[in-house]
C-alpha cells in the first residue's frame, strides 16, 4: 500500500512529533529528523520531521499548535508535502513500506520482560513524561498469559530521537543528586563512628576510675587509668606478674603521650610489644637434608597424637610429599603403640619399636631412606629422675636430633616452668603447645617463652588428625592472648 510523506516543524523534535501524532495518530513511521536552524539569541531552533502515513489512514481532527509553525503556514525548505510520483518518491515509498512491515512483525512477537527491563522501561517512561514525549513502556510487570505468553504492546515504540535535551538534563540532575546524597551519607556515618569511639573511650576511662583498689601502686608500679583495661586483660590471661610489670614499664616509657588518649592505640602498641616478646620458629623444609625429631614431655600432653599430625603433614599435606619413618620408645603403654601402628598403616609409613638404647642406632639406620624420622617417647613425670636419665641416654649417639618439648597450654605457668627445667637437660630445641582449644588463657605460654627464650614451632588446636596442627605465629598467639582462642585456617 502506498505511503505519503508529510513534513512537520517544531522548536524541538518532540514538538514536531507531537504535531504529527495529533494529526495522524500514533500509527506513523518516522523517516527523518534534522535541525534546519540553530538556536540563537534572537530566535529559537527549528527542527524538521518527515513522517510516512498510509493513503487510507483517516487523519485525526487537526488541532492547530500555538507555539510552533506547521506545514500550512511555514513552507518546508526541502520537501513538498504532496510530491509528484517519480523515482525518488518510489524509492522512499519502498523504504517506508519495508520499515512499516518490519515494525509490525516485531510488534506481533510476544514481549518478555524481566526485572531489569521493567526497571529501565519505567525510568524511560518517567523521563518521557518529564520531556513531554509519549511513551508506551510498561510501568508494572505484565501478567503471564496461559497460551500466548506476555501481552503485546498496543502501540509502536517511540524512537529514541523523541527524548530531547531536557531528558538528558533530567538524567544528569538525578545522577548528581544521588551522588551528593551518597557522599553526605558516608561523611555522616564517619562522623557518627568517630563520636561513638570517643564516647566508648570516655566510658572506659570512667570504669577505670574505680580500679584504684586493685592498682599495683603500693608495689612500686603506677599504672595510669588509661592502661587499666589492657593491664587487666594481660593479668587475667595467666601471665607471670613480674613479666607483666616489666612489659607495662616498657610501654609507659616508650609510648608517646599523644597515643595514650585512645584505647585503640594503646592496645595496638601493647600488641606490638607482645609480638616482640614471643619467639616462633619457621618450618625448615630443605631438600636433601634428613631431619630427626624427638617429641618429649610429661604424661597426657598429647605427644603421640601430635606425632601422627606431623607425620601426616610431612607425608600428605605439603606441596612436596616427604618420606616419613616413625620410631616409638613408648613400650610402657600398649595402647599408645597400637594407636601409632594404626596411624602408620593408614599413611603407609615405616615404623619400628625400640626397647633398649643399644637398638636405637640400628632403628635409625633402617630408616635412612626417609626424609623425616619422628620419634615418640613415653611420658614421664618431671620429678622422676631415673626415667629422665634413661630417656636422655638415647641422645648419646652420633645423630643430630631435634628435641621438641610438648606442653599442654592449660597448665599453670609454674607447672610449665617446672616441666621445662626438668627436661632442659635434654637440650630442648623448640616448644610445641597442645590443647589450645581447651584453654582460654595464654599468658602462661608468653611468660615461659619470655623466660626461656625458646621458640615455639607448632600448635595443636584439637584432636583431629591431621588438620588440627598449625605453624606457630606471633600475630595469631597475640590475638589469642588479647581476644581469646579462635580456630584459624589450617596452614
Amino acid at each position: 500500500m502506498a505511503k505519503k510523506l508529510h513534513t512537520f516543524m517544531g522548536d524541538t523534535p518532540a514538538q514536531a512529533l507531537k504535531e504529527a501524532q495529533e494529526k495522524f495518530g500514533s500509527d506513523i513511521l518516522l523517516v527523518e529528523t534534522k535541525e534546519i536552524r540553530k538556536k540563537s539569541m534572537t530566535q529559537p531552533a527549528l527542527y524538521e520531521m518527515v513522517v510516512a502515513v498510509e493513503d487510507n489512514t483517516p487523519a485525526a481532527t487537526p488541532q492547530p499548535a500555538q507555539d510552533a509553525p506547521t506545514q500550512e503556514n511555514v513552507p518546508p525548505p526541502a520537501l513538498d508535502p504532496n510530491p509528484a510520483p517519480n523515482s525518488v518518491q518510489k524509492r522512499l515509498d519502498e523504504i517506508a513500506e519495508k520499515r512499516m512491515t518490519k515494525k509490525k512483525q516485531e510488534a506481533q512477537k510476544p514481549k518478555i520482560y524481566d526485572d531489569v527491563t521493567l526497571q529501565l522501561s519505567d525510568a524511560v517512561r518517567q523521563i518521557s513524561e518529564a520531556a513531554g514525549v509519549p511513551s508506551n513502556m510498561p510501568s508494572t510487570p505484565p501478567k503471564r498469559a496461559v497460551s500466548s505468553g506476555y501481552p503485546k504492546p498496543t502501540a509502536p515504540l517511540v524512537s529514541n530521537r523523541g527524548i530531547d535535551e531536557r531528558a538528558e538534563d533530567k538524567i544528569q540532575d538525578l545522577q548528581n543528586t544521588r551522588l551528593a546524597q551518597s557522599v553526605n551519607e558516608r561523611l555522616e556515618l564517619k562522623e557518627i563512628k568517630k563520636e561513638l569511639d570517643e564516647i566508648n573511650d570516655k566510658m572506659k576511662l570512667i570504669q577505670n576510675m574505680f580500679w584504684e583498689e586493685k592498682s599495683p601502686k603500693n608495689e612500686g608500679l603506677n599504672i595510669p587509668q588509661e592502661f587499666a583495661e589492657i593491664y587487666r586483660i594481660a593479668k587475667s590471661s595467666g601471665m607471670n606478674r613480674e613479666h607483666l610489670d616489666t612489659i607495662m614499664k616498657l610501654s609507659l616509657e616508650l609510648m608517646p603521650l599523644k597515643m595514650r588518649s585512645n584505647s585503640t592505640t594503646i592496645k595496638r602498641y601493647f600488641r606490638e610489644v607482645l609480638r616482640k616478646m614471643i619467639y616462633c620458629r619457621s618450618e625448615n623444609l630443605q631438600n636433601n637434608t634428613k631431619k630427626i625429631m624427638m617429641l618429649v614431655g610429661p604424661t597426657g600432653v598429647g605427644k603421640t597424637t601430635t606425632l601422627a599430625k606431623l607425620a601426616a603433614r610431612y607425608s600428605l599435606m605439603l606441596n612436596q610429599r616427604y618420606r616419613v619413618g616413625v620410631i616409638t620408645l613408648d613400650t610402657y603403654r600398649l595402647a599408645a603403640v597400637d594407636q601409632l601402628m594404626a596411624y602408620a598403616r593408614m599413611m603407609k609409613l615405616s615404623i619400628d619399636t625400640v626397647v633398649e638404647p643399644e637398638e636405637f642406632g640400628k632403628a635409625i639406620d633402617s630408616l635412612k631412606h626417609c626424609d623425616y624420622i619422628l620419634i615418640d617417647t613415653a611420658g614421664h613425670s618431671q620429678h622422676d629422675r631415673s626415667k629422665l636419665e634413661s630417656l636422655k641416654s638415647y641422645l648419646n649417639n652420633d645423630y643430630k636430633i631435634d628435641v621438641n618439648l610438648v606442653l599442654a597450654i592449660n597448665a599453670k605457668y609454674e607447672d610449665l616452668k617446672d616441666t621445662y627445667n626438668a627436661f632442659s637437660e635434654m637440650n630442648i630445641d623448640t616448644l610445641i603447645f597442645s590443647k589450645l582449644d581447651e584453654s582460654r588463657n595464654f599468658g602462661n605460654m608468653f611468660s615461659l617463652v619470655y623466660e626461656t627464650k625458646k621458640p615455639i614451632s607448632y600448635l595443636s588446636i584439637g584432636q583431629g588428625v591431621p588438620n588440627d596442627l598449625i605453624l606457630a605465629g606471633n600475630d595469631y598467639l597475640v590475638d589469642c592472648l588479647l581476644d581469646g582462642f579462635k580456630r584459624p585456617k589450617v596452614n
